[in-house]
């Protein structure tokens, strides 16, 4: 591990015991400019033949006998060139481990991560890069030198499927965690993407909505997200999205690919299609698309045949062929992933050491909603305790999809689905990780009882009887499918609500992929949101609740008090995708046709994503981004404000409790007297010893404090005063200075 972490962890007392020191790092990768002045080189003496081949890969599930070399079975390949030393590239999801997603390859297992919204709640970038490299050092071992991880779409609906897999809802928090991840997985010299670019914020008709946006708003929210993280991950490659973004498809769009990404901010790496996201040769490549990635999921191999007779009549230039081909050698030299030769066979890997990794981001990610009494952490004299529902006498769950992961100790429990979008590649699946196993061995004192939730009489009767009842609440999301509310399905609300009335003292954990209602929420006295917690999520849980770990996540995402509360109360369009995948069924020999009819999109909200919503709506969420609790109290000195050419405060923060503990200051800002709501600004997380004061200093992330100016372009900071909040979440207001800034524009 980095020696930042290392000492992170040997700091934090109340955090697991610190993992081994891996080897040193390779030496660091050439910059951007000497990459592809390489990759000029060795382009110029390829064929064209040689070129085509670089520019689609082979999804290796449906592409027996296409290559002569070794198929992994996984996400993609795409063959070398031997006598120029141009590698073989093999390609494996994603974000949360190295997947293996309905087990393609027979018994192979990774470490499994908490989902990506556990990491973003830690608000730590050092907790992001270190589950980044422990992912790209299990996918070297495996021999796959790109990963199609860095997801970084803002969630702005909290009902997104894929939500889970994201950094949250504010562009500075997913682009500075997103990035981190991204540079702590090509440390181990392979490439990890940037994805999905852009605006592949829902899965209901992920395929053919059109995402309406102005562009100032997209420049100040996802995109700025986008930006941040190739700023400090440096991506050796970008994926564009299925959807349209303001008209056109995302893998032939103009503006996001040519005038965007490699104009405004000087991309020098390739952009991959998403599997299935391609729909023309030479418009695509003009377009910016470099390599169409999993070209057996298209209708047709777009970048061979197609795209050398667009060469052929003059429809791409030459030149363009050349650009992409120098591209995906650039991502792949950059990176380190061009010279630093993959094993010939698989390496083993210590997956008992990765497994702290794992444990570690669930801890510093799960966030303590609420705690009235101070009911946690459990108390030692609680002799009879029931645990209910969730499965937790099994395992934790985690999300579907692309991302998912067959973790080390198997699972537990395993359901496929019989119908959806999702049925082909999704299955519901459980780590082996038992939360009730972790609490009996951390209380083998207590006396603790299980049961499963299915009968109301049996479960009120157990937490009747017991001194605490600790329940377990689901909600399964993934790829593919958007949940379509924001209720704890199966029913699992009355129970909670049963369980309260008849135990005073009752503590809700949460394994969601994002927020969900709480009409039971005053009345239960103590709320964990754990996520889903990965393959130590049992053990992770287990210590928050008994205090071994004293919890430190922050909401990277708001939590609506009700249905009403955010921009869209349910998927858009989901009437309308049914109904064209029923045309589809009933008319298979136009069902391409149906399936691409698409629909609108309109995100009212513009840069306004998750909190600044609920601000410029004066709307209460249940809990607010940045909201999280503690087992210890901080309290923060008198800040210094500096204005000038920009914004920075200074402050005390104190640990006056009696644990130690982690902190997450933050600071918002809006110009004073405008209607736009404050913008998270600038972040830390700190650890202190109980008593222990430590001088803390913020400087705002200028592009945050701009606005957009599509008229420059660029960005551009008003002069004059402007509102500054040193808050513990999104809606604290209690620490509100005013400072004067001088104008100043910057470029795109």
């Amino acid at each position: 591990m980095r020696h930042r972490f290392a000492a992170l962890l040997a700091a934090a007392a109340f955090i697991a015991p610190a993992v081994a020191q891996t080897p040193p790092p390779a030496p660091a990768p050439p910059t951007d400019a000497a990459a592809a002045e390489r990759a000029r080189g060795i382009v110029a003496r390829m064929t064209f033949d040689e070129k085509i081949a670089l520019l689609h890969g082979l999804f290796p599930p449906m592409a027996a006998g296409k290559t002569p070399n070794e198929l992994i079975p996984s996400a993609g390949h795409v063959d070398g060139i031997a006598r120029l030393g141009v590698p073989i590239v093999r390609k494996s999801d994603a974000s949360l481990g190295v997947a293996n997603q309905v087990e393609q390859r027979k018994g192979d297992v990774a470490t499994a991560m908490p989902s990506a919204l556990a990491t973003a709640a830690s608000f730590d970038p050092a907790i992001a890069r270190e589950g980044g490299a422990m992912i790209g050092a299990e996918a070297r071992a495996k021999r796959f030198n790109v990963l199609l991880a860095g997801g970084i779409n803002l969630t702005r609906d909290p009902w997104g499927g894929r939500n889970f897999e994201y950094m949250g809802e504010d562009p500075l928090l997913a682009g500075v965690m997103g990035g981190a991840q991204i540079a702590g997985v090509q440390s181990n010299g392979i490439v990890s993407t940037v994805k999905h670019f852009a605006l592949n914020a829902q899965e209901t008709g992920r395929m053919v909505l059109d995402a309406r946006i102005d562009e100032a708003a997209l420049r100040m929210s996802d995109l700025l997200a986008f930006q941040i993280a190739i700023e400090q991950g440096r991506p050796g490659s970008v994926m564009c999205a299925y959807n349209k973004v303001n008209g056109d498809w995302a893998c032939e769009n103009d503006f996001l690919l040519n005038k965007v990404l490699k104009r405004d901010w000087g991309y020098r790496g390739w952009v991959m299609s998403d599997w299935g996201a391609v729909h023309s040769s030479a418009k695509a490549a003009n377009a910016g698309l470099d390599q169409q990635a999993g070209q057996e999921l298209d209708p047709q191999i777009w970048f061979d045949a197609p795209l050398r007779a667009d060469v052929a009549a003059g429809r791409v230039p030459m030149a363009r062929i050349d650009d992409m081909a120098t591209r995906y050698l650039t991502g792949l030299i950059a990176t380190g992933a061009y010279d630093r030769a993959m094993p010939e066979a698989a390496q083993t890997i210590d997956y008992a050491r990765h497994a702290d990794v794992a444990q570690l981001a669930a801890e510093a990610g799960i966030v303590l909603l609420r705690n009235e009494r101070d009911l946690l952490p459990l108390a030692r004299t609680a002799r009879r305790i029931a645990v209910i529902g969730g499965a937790a006498d099994k395992g934790v769950l985690s999300g579907g999809g692309s991302s998912q992961v067959r973790s080390v100790g198997g699972a537990p429990i395993e359901i496929p689905l019989a119908h959806g979008p999702a049925a082909s590649f999704v299955r519901v699946t459980y780590h082996a990780s038992s939360p009730l196993a972790a609490l009996r061995k951390a209380l083998p004192e207590a006396e603790i009882a299980f049961v499963d939730g299915r009968n109301l009489s049996e479960a009120t009767e157990a937490a009747a009887k017991a001194d605490i009842a600790i329940v377990f609440a689901t909600q399964w999301t993934t790829e593919a499918e958007d949940v379509p509310d924001l209720r704890l399905p199966d029913h699992q609300d009355a129970l909670i609500a049963a369980i309260a009335a008849a135990q005073p003292a009752t503590v809700a954990v949460l394994e969601t992929g994002g927020p969900v209602l709480m009409p039971w929420a005053d009345k239960v006295p103590a709320i964990v949101q754990a996520w889903y917690p990965g393959q130590r999520g049992g053990e992770a849980i287990a210590n928050i609740l008994t205090g071994r770990v004293n919890p430190s996540g922050r909401l990277p995402i708001t939590f609506p008090a009700h249905a009403g509360q955010p921009p869209r109360p349910y998927p858009v369009g989901l009437e309308t995708a049914r109904a064209l995948e029923n045309k589809a069924a009933a008319d298979p020999a136009n069902a391409g046709k149906y399936r691409l009819e698409s629909f609108p999109v309109d995100y009212q909200e513009g840069a306004d994503v998750g909190y600044r919503w609920y601000e410029r709506q004066d709307q209460t969420p249940r809990f607010a981004f940045g909201h999280g609790l503690s087992y210890t109290r901080f309290t923060y000195g008198t800040p210094t404000v500096t204005g000038g050419k920009g914004i920075t405060i200074a402050f005390d923060v104190t640990n006056s409790g009696k644990r130690a503990g982690a902190d997450v200051p933050q600071l918002y800002v809006s110009r004073d007297g405008a209607d736009a709501p404050m913008r998270l600004a600038a972040f830390t997380r700190i650890t202190l010893a109980p008593g222990e004061t430590r001088r803390v200093t913020l400087t705002a992330e200028p592009r945050v404090v701009a606005d957009y100016d599509p008229r420059l372009p660029g960005w551009r900071i008003a002069p004059g005063r402007y509102r500054v909040a040193l808050a513990r979440d999104a809606a604290d207001r209690s620490m509100v200075s005013t400072v004067t800034l001088d104008g100043a524009t910057m470029k795109p």
